[in-house]
């Protein structure tokens, strides 16, 4: 199985816990990365460790949760080599990872509930990347982010 990093803020908390409760009891290696209960907290502090275990190499997938999703989202796609993709739907979960290649998935707590986004997390994690032209794509990003960290242009 598939090692999963798994964080979220206090806004997403609930879900985190449900969700890595539910992925423990399919098999997956969850780690969670905090945090650790309802008191507020930031997100970027949990999104950090979620997007630097993914870009390790460490984790082969990871799970961010906040309120909306896009704090998250925007705090693992700093990482070289994480694509974080913000899903609300099963069809976006699909996509991001046809398409996208994602490794790590971004939720909105409150636009998405705890049966859906169970759904949304094994479909996730069971679609292949397609490949084809999405590779070139996915080439293309990577090239890009290797001129950003020699900062050229």
């Amino acid at each position: 199985m598939i090692k999963i990093a798994l964080g979220s803020d206090h806004a997403g908390f609930k879900l985190k816990e449900a969700l890595k409760n539910f992925l423990l009891g399919k098999g997956y290696r969850v780690k969670d990365f905090g945090t650790f209960s309802q008191e507020r907290c930031d997100y970027p502090d949990f999104g950090y460790k979620v997007a630097k275990a993914v870009a390790s190499g460490k984790f082969e997938r990871g799970i961010l949760i906040c309120a909306t999703g896009i704090g998250q989202s925007i705090v693992a796609n700093r990482f070289p080599g994480v694509r974080a993709a913000l899903c609300y739907n099963l069809k976006s979960a699909k996509l991001s990872r046809e398409h996208n290649d994602a490794n790590v998935i971004t939720l909105g707590a409150r636009f998405m509930n705890e049966e859906k986004a169970k759904r949304a997390i094994l479909l996730w994690l069971n679609t292949e990347f397609q490949g084809g032209r999405h590779l070139r794509r996915i080439k293309k990003i990577e090239k890009m982010e290797k001129k950003i960290l020699r900062r050229e242009e």
